[in-house]
């Protein structure tokens, strides 16, 4: 070959043999991959739409990934400490064996959701960046690549009386801002009418000033806009029932747990005397706690909260669930802008993507300022980066200034 061979390589003049040889080896040597190392894994806790823990997984080649965990987040940074003996070490790019060998070491001790898997949720974030990072591949490509190029983010308006001047100011921003669907929370533990303080048995009156808040904001807002209203699952089955089939003329894009979503023939029994559609999922944890809902079709649509349900590949796995059973899936979300880009990939790796939820509307300031890239929402759409991993960086300056006090900020071993 080198006989036969030797004009044409002499023909390539001062392209040498040696960085010819080095060009076939990068060219044709494409199963070769970083081989990395865990050294470190820290934490940092903020508070803003509740607590959320921050995850940073160090590598002994420089890289570092970053997640986030949301809402059971208190009690997280001690639990991604214990985490870590089985993390420090170990190659980062094994995804999903290591979520596995975490996940299951928590069994016996009755670790199923809840504080555990919100703790590991954040750490599998994290290790899909850095994964992202090392093979310089946006997450969304680790997934399986993407079905859609913008996500349709929904923004929820926050806990307030809709009919205060304050509240309309608000939802002529979201209109302004080119959202195409909101949110209000119908549950009012507030509200005048009720009778009792502990029972969430709605009487007509408050069921009354449910239609009368929803009539309103369906008055004031775009017929082409999306609308979904929240119970937060605080309300007992005859109230879900009640309020689901009052709120029929008005086509609400999904009313969101009516009853609390660990009963789940209430929810069936709310469905099936309905064509308001049911929503259901941000406190179900894992592919394990969906299996009954989509058997029993308790749900119209699911909102995995994808920042504590087990992280982005189980949220992909629960989607792809869901899609085996026809129904749209529309993640809850209230974490930051580093969280909010983490679910955006997901939402643009599965088929079945309805909208994702936004909730830092109350926070403007800190949201446009979290991360170095500022605002990711355009037009009520985020439009999925192709940079390796998540593609945003915390701005630690600006996140510094809502850190919870007296608690570690990504100091080693914390």
């Amino acid at each position: 070959m080198l006989k036969h061979g030797g004009l044409a390589l002499g023909s390539l003049g001062t392209f040498s043999l040696p960085a010819l040889s080095q060009a076939i080896q990068a060219s044709s040597s494409p199963f070769k991959r970083p081989r990395l190392k865990i050294t470190d894994v820290r934490t940092a806790q903020v508070s803003v739409h509740g607590p959320q823990t921050h995850v940073r997984i160090y590598t002994d080649a420089g890289l570092i990934g970053q997640g986030e965990s949301t809402d059971a987040a208190v009690g997280s940074a001690a639990l991604i400490r214990s985490f870590r003996r089985g993390l420090v070490g170990q190659d980062p790019l094994n995804v999903e064996a290591l979520w596995e060998r975490i996940r299951t070491s928590g069994v016996f001790a009755g670790a199923q959701g809840g504080q555990y898997t919100t703790a590991l949720t954040g750490v599998e974030i994290a290790l899909w960046d850095l994964a992202g990072k090392a093979l310089g591949l946006p997450v969304y490509q680790l997934l399986g690549g993407k079905f859609r190029d913008k996500v349709r983010i929904y923004c929820d308006s926050g806990r307030d009386d809709v009919l205060t001047p304050e509240s309309e100011k608000k939802i002529d921003w979201i209109k302004s801002q080119g959202f195409t669907a909101m949110k209000v929370d119908l549950d009012d533990a507030a509200d005048p009418n009720r009778f009792d303080r502990v029972n969430w048995t709605a009487n007509n009156a408050e069921i009354d000033r449910m239609v009368k808040w929803v009539e309103h904001v369906k008055g004031i807002i775009p017929a082409s806009m999306d609308f979904a209203c929240d119970m937060h699952g605080r309300y007992d089955a005859p109230t879900g029932k009640k309020v689901a089939k009052v709120l029929e003329p008005f086509r609400l894009l999904w009313l969101e747990e009516p009853v609390p979503p660990e009963d789940i023939d209430a929810l069936v029994d709310i469905r099936h005397s309905t064509t308001t559609p049911i929503c259901v999922g941000e406190n179900i944890y894992m592919r394990w706690g969906y299996k009954e809902i989509f058997e029993k079709r308790a749900a119209d649509i699911i909102m995995p909260d994808i920042q504590k349900t087990g992280g982005l590949a189980e949220a992909k796995k629960i989607a792809d669930m869901s899609h085996a059973y026809e129904i749209p899936f529309a993640p809850h979300c209230v974490v930051s802008p580093i969280g909010q880009m983490a679910s955006a990939h997901v939402c643009a790796s599965i088929p079945n993507f309805l909208v994702c939820e936004w909730h830092w509307i109350d926070n403007l300031d800190t949201w446009k300022s979290f991360v170095q890239e500022g605002e990711i929402i355009q037009k009520g759409y985020i439009t999925v980066t192709d940079k390796p991993g998540l593609g945003v960086e915390m701005n630690e300056e600006a996140a510094k200034k809502v850190q919870i006090p007296n608690t570690p900020w990504f100091e080693p071993g914390m």
